[in-house]
C-alpha cells in the first residue's frame, strides 16, 4: 500500500481486492420534459435541456428510500454471485438521503438483508463523489483476515430534496441505489485511487436547513430561497468541475502507470451532459470509451458511476482496467482505476 499527496489530491494504492459484481435499481416512474410544461413554459424547458441534457429521469414513489433501492440492488447482486449472507463482513452505506437522521440506515439494512450481528455497519455522508470513495473505503476495509467480503450500497432519492419550482434542479436529478461485492484476492489487480477535498465550495451546492447550524440569510444568492430544499450554484460548480477533473484523471493515470489507450472504460459522475462531453474532449477521450446515461436517468448523485456501469450491458461487457470519477458536492473529488475482469454480474434493474 501507498499514501502521498499530489496537487490532485491523496494518492492510495491498495492490493488483493477484486471488484465482484455491481447491481442498480431504478424506480420505474419516468418523468418525460413535457411534464414540466405547464410549470416552466415549453421554451424554458427547451432552453433547460440545451444545457444538462435531460430527456427523462426515474423518481421513487412518496414510500420508497434509497435504501429500498440498494437493498434490492443487494438482494439480487448476494444471489447472483451465491454469497452466503452470513459470509458478508461489512456493509457501507454511501447516500445523502438516509431512512433517518438517526439510526445509521446501514444498521437498519444489516438486518433486512439478513446479515449476521457480528457484521460491521457504517453511513457515509457523501454525493457526487461518494461512490470512488466508498470503493476506497470498502476496501481499505478488507484485510483478508477478519473482513474479506463487503458491501458498498450507494445512492440517493434526489428527487425529494428539490424545489419542483427551481428551475436550476427540478429537470436535472433522477433517483437511483445501487450495491457493489468486493472481496479478498490474493491475485487482485492493484487498485489506485486519487481522493480531494475542498470544503471551500461547501455554500454552492447544498441543503442550509434541517441540521443544527442556525442557517443565517446572509448570503444574497439565498435570500428567496427555501432553505429546506437544495440550492445549487450551477456556474460556481460548472467551473469547479471544469478546472478540477481533467487534471484529476490525467494525475490518476500518471499516478497508475497506465496509458489513457489501455484503459477499456472511462465512466464519470452523470453531472451535466454540456459538462461531461466539454471533459470528455479535453481528455481526448474515445466517446466509445466514456458513455454517458444522463439524458435517460438525469443526476443520480452517489448512484450515477454504478448505474452508468450497469446500462453498459452485462458483465462481459466490463473487461481490463477502468476509470471512475466522481466530483461535486463538498467539494468533493475521487478517481479510481480498478481491474474488472473479476466481474460476474453487471445488472439494472427496476423496481
Amino acid at each position: 500500500m501507498e499514501n502521498e499527496a499530489t496537487g490532485s489530491g491523496l494518492r492510495i494504492r491498495v492490493d488483493h481486492v477484486a471488484l465482484k459484481g455491481i447491481v442498480t435499481a431504478i424506480p420505474e416512474s419516468e418523468i418525460k420534459n413535457d411534464a414540466f410544461h405547464s410549470r416552466f413554459g415549453e421554451t424554458a424547458v427547451d432552453d433547460i435541456v440545451k444545457m444538462i441534457g435531460v430527456q427523462t429521469r426515474r423518481h421513487s414513489n412518496e414510500l420508497q428510500t434509497t435504501a429500498d433501492f440498494c437493498q434490492a440492488s443487494a438482494q439480487k447482486l448476494i444471489a447472483e454471485l451465491g454469497w452466503a449472507p452470513e459470509s458478508i463482513d461489512a456493509i457501507v452505506f454511501v447516500s445523502q438521503t438516509p431512512d433517518y437522521r438517526l439510526p445509521a440506515t446501514a444498521c437498519a439494512l444489516q438486518s433486512r438483508l439478513k446479515l449476521r450481528t457480528s457484521c460491521a455497519a457504517l453511513d457515509v455522508n457523501l454525493g457526487c463523489s461518494g461512490y470512488v470513495y466508498g470503493l476506497w473505503l470498502a476496501s481499505k476495509l478488507i484485510d483478508g483476515i477478519a473482513v474479506r467480503r463487503v458491501l458498498l450500497l450507494a445512492g440517493d432519492t434526489s428527487s425529494k430534496l428539490i424545489n419542483p419550482n427551481d428551475r436550476a434542479t427540478a429537470m436535472l436529478f433522477g433517483d437511483a441505489g445501487s450495491a457493489t461485492a468486493l472481496e479478498f484476492d490474493q491475485e487482485a489487480h492493484t487498485s489506485y485511487f486519487l481522493l480531494g477535498t475542498d470544503g471551500a465550495g461547501e455554500k454552492n451546492l447544498m441543503i442550509a436547513d434541517g441540521a443544527y447550524r442556525k442557517f443565517e440569510h446572509n448570503d444574497a444568492r439565498l435570500v428567496d430561497k427555501d432553505p429546506s430544499y437544495l440550492f445549487m450554484d450551477g456556474a460556481e460548480v460548472f467551473n469547479f468541475t471544469l478546472k478540477s477533473v481533467p487534471p484529476l484523471v490525467n494525475d490518476l493515470l500518471a499516478f497508475s502507470g497506465m496509458q489513457q489507450e489501455t484503459v477499456s472504460w472511462f465512466f464519470f459522475h452523470q453531472a451535466n451532459q454540456f459538462m461531461l462531453k466539454h471533459i470528455i474532449k479535453k481528455l481526448k477521450l474515445p466517446l466509445e470509451k466514456a458513455p454517458i446515461n444522463i439524458h435517460r436517468f438525469g443526476n443520480t448523485s452517489s448512484a450515477s458511476i454504478p448505474l452508468v456501469m450497469t446500462d453498459v450491458g452485462s458483465a462481459q461487457a466490463l473487461k481490463g482496467d477502468v476509470v471512475m470519477t466522481g466530483f461535486g458536492v463538498g467539494y468533493s473529488w475521487a478517481s479510481a482505476l480498478l481491474n474488472v475482469d473479476q466481474m460476474q454480474v453487471n445488472a439494472l434493474i427496476e423496481i
